[in-house]
C-alpha cells in the first residue's frame, strides 16, 4: 500500500485514511496505536475494495491515465533479466515515443515493442506524451522483422492515447505506415503478445495490437477514440467525455465479454499505480504462461489462428451463392454491455 497523493477525485476517502495511517506510523507504538492501526489497515483494504469495485469508465480512464502507473520502461526494470534497447527506423530518425529492443524473460529471449510516456515533463515532452511518429511505427516494424528473422518472440506493450496527429506526421505517412504495420502483424510467423497496460486508444494502439494473444490490465481502457475525442465530435465539446466513455465501451469487462481481448490481467488493490512490484509480477507471470503455450506452435499453426482470431470479431452478413445471407460473429446481447 502505497501513497499517492494528490489522488484521483473518487479516491479521496482512501487518501483520507492513508493519511491517519501515515500520521500513526509516525508516531512511538504502543499496543493502542497497533491496534488503531490493524482496524485502518482493514478499512483502507474495505474501502478500496468497495471503491474499485464499482469505477464506472470514465473513473476507469483516470486511473489508466494515472500519473504514478507503471509504463514500458517500468516493467522493463522489473519483470525482465535483461533490455538491450535497439534506436531508429533507417528513414527519418529515433521515435522515443516507440521503445523497441532485445529482452530475456527468464528463459525466454524476446523482442519488446512498446509506448513510453516518460515520467517528467521533459522525458514526457520527448517522448509526445506516448503518440508515436510514422517514424515510430516503422521502427517497430523493423525490429519486428528482426525478431521473425530470428525466431523471437513479440511482447507489445499499448499505452497511448493516440498515434502523434500532427502535420508532419501526417506528412510521412501516419495512416498509411499504422496500415502497414497491422498488416506486417498479421502474417509474422513467429508469437505476439499484445497486451495493453494503459491507455489503448485509436489507431496508435491498433498500430501494435495484432497479435495472438491480445490482453490488457484490469483499469487500462482500449477504444477507437479517446472519451474526449469521441465527446468532441458526437457532443462538440469536451465535457461530455465522461458521457463517451459510458458508450464506448472501452473497459476490461466490456471488452471481454465482447471477445475483443483475450485475458484481462488482475492488478493490485487499488491500482497498478499503488505497487509497481506486484503489478510487473503478475504481467510476468502471464507473460511466462503465454509464452510457453505459444512457443509449442508452429508458425503456420499460428499465422493461421490469428487470422482467424481477428476475422471472427465483430458481426456482419456474408451472402452465399443461392442469394441467401449468413450471420458471422457473435450479435451483442444485453449481458456483454
Amino acid at each position: 500500500m502505497n501513497n499517492t497523493s494528490p489522488g484521483l477525485e473518487f479516491e479521496t476517502p482512501i487518501l483520507e485514511i492513508e493519511s491517519k495511517l501515515k500520521s500513526l506510523l509516525a508516531q512511538p507504538v504502543d499496543a493502542s496505536i497497533e491496534e488503531s492501526i490493524r482496524q485502518l489497515r482493514r478499512q483502507w483494504t474495505e474501502t478500496t475494495r468497495d471503491i474499485y469495485g464499482k469505477l464506472n469508465p470514465w473513473q476507469t480512464v483516470q486511473v489508466a491515465r494515472h500519473k504514478d502507473r507503471p509504463y514500458t520502461r517500468d516493467y522493463l526494470n522489473l519483470a525482465f533479466d535483461e533490455f538491450i534497447e535497439l534506436h531508429g527506423d533507417k528513414f527519418f530518425g529515433d521515435d522515443r515515443a516507440m521503445l523497441t529492443g532485445f529482452a530475456k524473460l527468464d528463459r525466454h529471449k524476446v523482442m519488446v515493442v512498446g509506448h513510453q510516456k516518460g515520467r517528467t515533463y521533459k522525458e514526457r515532452s520527448a517522448c509526445h506524451f506516448g503518440c508515436a511518429h510514422p517514424e515510430g511505427y516503422r521502427k517497430a516494424m523493423s525490429k519486428m522483422k528482426l525478431a521473425e528473422k530470428y525466431g523471437l518472440p513479440i511482447i507489445c506493450f499499448i499505452d497511448t492515447p493516440g498515434a502523434f496527429p500532427g502535420i508532419g506526421a501526417e506528412e510521412r505517412g501516419q495512416s498509411q505506415v499504422i496500415a502497414e504495420s497491422m498488416f506486417l502483424m498479421s502474417q509474422l510467423k513467429t508469437p505476439i503478445i499484445c497486451i495493453v497496460i494503459g491507455e489503448g486508444g485509436s489507431g496508435g494502439a491498433l498500430g501494435i495490437g495484432v497479435g495472438d494473444r491480445i490482453a490488457m490490465l484490469q483499469y487500462a481502457y482500449y477504444s477507437v477514440i479517446s472519451p474526449e475525442g469521441c465527446a468532441g465530435i458526437l457532443w462538440k465539446s469536451h465535457q461530455f467525455a465522461p458521457d463517451a466513455a459510458q458508450a464506448l465501451r472501452f473497459t476490461s469487462k466490456h471488452l471481454s465479454h465482447l471477445g475483443i481481448v483475450d485475458d484481462v490481467i488482475e492488478e493490485p488493490l487499488g491500482g497498478a499505480h499503488r505497487d509497481h512490484q506486484q503489478m510487473a509480477a503478475r504481467l510476468k507471470s502471464y507473460l511466462l504462461k503465454t509464452l510457453g503455450s505459444l512457443t509449442n506452435s508452429s508458425s503456420e499453426k499460428l499465422v493461421e489462428r490469428r487470422y482467424d482470431k481477428f476475422r471472427s470479431m465483430g458481426v456482419y452478413f456474408e451472402q452465399l451463392e443461392d442469394g441467401t445471407q449468413s450471420l458471422i460473429g457473435t450479435p451483442i446481447t444485453a449481458d456483454m454491455i
